[in-house]
């Protein structure tokens, strides 16, 4: 039975086969029997590459670990809110550092990108996912949006939006220009898109150019 540990770009939890080209932890989400329990604990939300020195873990949601967490790619894991891990993506990370000096002169560290990203994707009310309404024509490649019409979140690639699914992406629709909608993507995320963001891991899933995805089982 699959287990509930993959990540949408709603920043919810998913149980699916499909396990995803990135991997990442926000901390022990599971009890002891391995039961999801909260979406978060902590701060410190990472993405991280699937493989990294041979590190692997067995079994996995293992008691009092963090919650080993699984995305479709990079686009979704930056849509949830999720930032590139220090260690397994260190290069990607200083990127991050240096962009995000740019942007919030005197954050420094990753406590102080932790804290602005949480402020961002977290609704302190409700401590479910933070939107943010944008213009679509601003919006850069890899972002994440929902539309007026469609409870499901959308992919902006150039001209189209793509719909996400688990196993890749969906249908695709003409990305129509001049409206207004809510991006699930945090703001300082879009930023780092906004810069032509090539990392480690894949950004997109081959699905959104070929239609055909490589996520795994």
């Amino acid at each position: 039975m699959p287990l509930t540990n993959r990540v949408t770009p709603l920043s919810t939890l998913i149980a699916t086969p499909e396990r995803g080209l990135v991997y990442g932890n926000r901390g022990c989400l599971h009890n002891a029997d391995g039961q999801i329990r909260r979406r978060y604990s902590g701060r410190r939300w990472i993405a991280c590459q699937l493989e990294f020195h041979g590190w692997h873990r067995h079994p996995l949601l293992q008691p009092g670990r963090f919650t080993e967490l699984f995305f479709l790619d990079e686009a979704t894991a930056l849509a949830a809110g999720h930032r590139p891990c220090a260690l397994c993506r260190r290069r990607d990370y200083r990127r991050l550092a240096a962009l995000w000096a740019e942007l919030h002169p005197g954050q420094l560290g990753a406590e102080a990108i932790d804290a602005q990203l949480h402020d961002e994707r977290v609704d302190s009310d409700t401590g479910g996912q933070r939107r943010h309404r944008c213009l679509l024509d601003e919006l850069p490649d890899g972002a994440f949006v929902l539309l007026p019409e469609s409870p499901h979140p959308w992919l902006v690639l150039g001209g189209e939006l793509l719909s996400w699914r688990p196993g890749g992406y969906g249908p695709r629709r003409p990305r129509p220009a001049a409206i207004s909608v809510l991006v699930l993507t945090p703001p300082s995320l879009l930023a780092v898109l906004a810069t032509g963001w090539r990392p480690l891991v894949p950004l997109l899933d081959p699905s959104a150019v070929s239609g055909t995805s490589s996520a795994g089982v």
